[in-house]
């Protein structure tokens, strides 16, 4: 283990952290909000110190493996976050550090649950902050790093593996850095172009940068306590709606636009099952939720968003889906667990395992009935790598393993069997609404801090994709 290089790793990736953590500075003086500056120096001295200390000397041995990558991202993701809750904490926003940290935690994996019940009464500083930890998450900060980094090292391949989502990860280039850069890119002329195109349909400035920043990191964070009906605007919903479902695409497919391989898209299994997801789930619901509402275009309407803001992990909301029939809310629980597609900024299970998973349930079906056939896992065609199969399924066991063991934790509490299920998902699955308690009118304040914690852990696994936390906690005995 080169202990030495997992805390360089960490020092950079502080470093990113610390200094954004200065913008917010930006929009407490153009709101006047001087009260608050203390509130972001402070950890962002903290930040910036400790990024210095842990890079002041490089390491001699520069090597990077897949037990270095994954500590160096689970062990940073925890300490922004720690540190990313104290300017909620000094502020007084949030009087208690647990309540804080919940609400990074939720920002930085792009979660978008909250503990906050009026929204609206924090400063503009801090719901920049709030919403910026969301876009800073939905690419990965590592990500980030590895795209201002000059690194041509292929090892630095370990390090993209922890952060980014998905059962298999590749470079478009023959550089880390290179890919990195090309994402980042991707990531902020979408964000850019949703911006421009929320002002032009009359959205205020600022309004449409946090909303803008909440999108592209498919994480629901709003500064309106009604979330996106607060503007009841057609034109803004399906804007938005739009923009995080592509946002829910792997961003590589994106590249291949860029130089025109259009056939790699069209062909992309993942993506036409993701767009049939969107659209048989949104007729369904309409047609369940329809007496919720006086005609079919609102039906539709709702549902369209609604279904979007949950397959893509977003959390947005335009409506109260506690009011919603159950098989209606049982529909989005089960999208909560697909997720988006792999290598995007939305969260789930993703798109392209459960289609492994489900093909290899297929195939040994064909093999008990012909025990002699030879028969593949394929996805676009190509028969997926046996690793990547047994990837996937042992990705889904620890899943599941964490989920129901999450589920028993947090049942002390007061909650019914259904709300802590709903809580523990939409936590895991990094969506940010549940149901009951925890729906869309809802918040998760009334929990004592145990539960919080544990729905920390969860929100972690979810981003992280559980193998960099658990190396986290087994890196000892390596």
């Amino acid at each position: 283990m080169n202990y030495r290089m997992i805390t360089y790793i960490m020092g950079q990736i502080l470093r990113i952290v610390g200094l954004c953590m200065l913008l917010p500075l930006v929009v407490g003086a153009i709101y006047g909000e001087h009260h608050i500056f203390a509130s972001f120096v402070i950890p962002a001295g903290i930040t910036l110190l400790l990024s210095v200390i842990f890079t002041i000397k490089k390491p001699k041995n520069t090597a990077v493996f897949s037990m270095e990558g994954f500590v160096s991202v689970a062990a940073s993701w925890i300490t922004m976050s720690a540190i990313g809750a104290l300017p909620f904490f000094i502020s007084g926003e949030i009087p208690k550090y647990i309540d804080a940290f919940f609400e990074t935690v939720s920002g930085f994996t792009t979660t978008g649950s909250t503990i906050l019940s009026d929204v609206e009464s924090m400063s503009r500083s801090s719901m920049f902050w709030r919403a910026f930890t969301h876009w800073l998450g939905g690419m990965g900060v590592l990500m980030f790093v590895l795209a201002v980094m000059n690194s041509n090292d292929v090892r630095t391949m370990h390090m993209m593996r922890a952060e980014c989502p998905g059962p298999n990860v590749g470079r478009l280039v023959s550089k880390s850095s290179f890919s990195a850069r090309i994402l980042y890119g991707i990531y902020i002329v979408m964000t850019a172009l949703e911006i421009t195109i929320l002002r032009i349909l009359g959205m205020p400035f600022y309004d449409a940068v946090i909303h803008s920043f909440s999108s592209a990191g498919t994480g629901g964070f709003s500064m309106w306590n009604d979330s996106i009906a607060h503007y009841n605007s057609l034109a803004i919903e399906m804007t938005v709606a739009v923009f995080i479902i592509l946002f829910g695409i792997n961003f590589n497919l994106y590249y291949y636009l860029i130089i025109r391989k259009f056939a790699l898209v069209f062909k992309n299994e993942e993506l036409r099952v993701y767009i049939g997801l969107i659209v048989l789930s949104t007729a369904v619901l309409t047609c369940t939720v329809l007496e919720n509402y006086s005609s079919w275009g609102e039906s539709l309407r709702k549902s369209f968003f609604m279904v979007a803001s949950t397959i893509t992990s977003t959390g947005f909301s335009t409506t109260d889906t506690s009011n919603w029939s159950e098989f209606s809310q049982t529909l989005l629980l089960l999208l909560m667990f697909v997720g988006s597609c792999a290598g995007s900024t939305g969260g789930g299970i993703k798109v392209s395992r459960i289609l492994i998973i489900v093909k290899t349930g297929i195939r040994e079906l064909k093999y008990i009935v012909s025990p002699r056939a030879v028969a593949s896992v394929k996805i676009d065609g190509k028969p997926v790598e046996k690793d990547v199969v047994r990837g996937a399924s042992n990705y889904f066991i620890l899943f599941m393993l964490i989920f129901v063991a999450s589920v028993l934790l947090i049942s002390h509490d007061k909650y019914s069997i259904e709300e802590n299920i709903s809580a523990v998902t939409t936590c895991i699955n990094n969506i940010g609404f549940g149901v009951g308690s925890f729906s869309t009118s809802g918040n998760f304040s009334g929990l004592d801090p145990f539960s919080k914690l544990i729905l920390c852990f969860d929100m972690l696994i979810g981003r992280l994709e559980i193998y960099p936390l658990i190396m986290l906690f087994a890196w000892k005995r390596h």
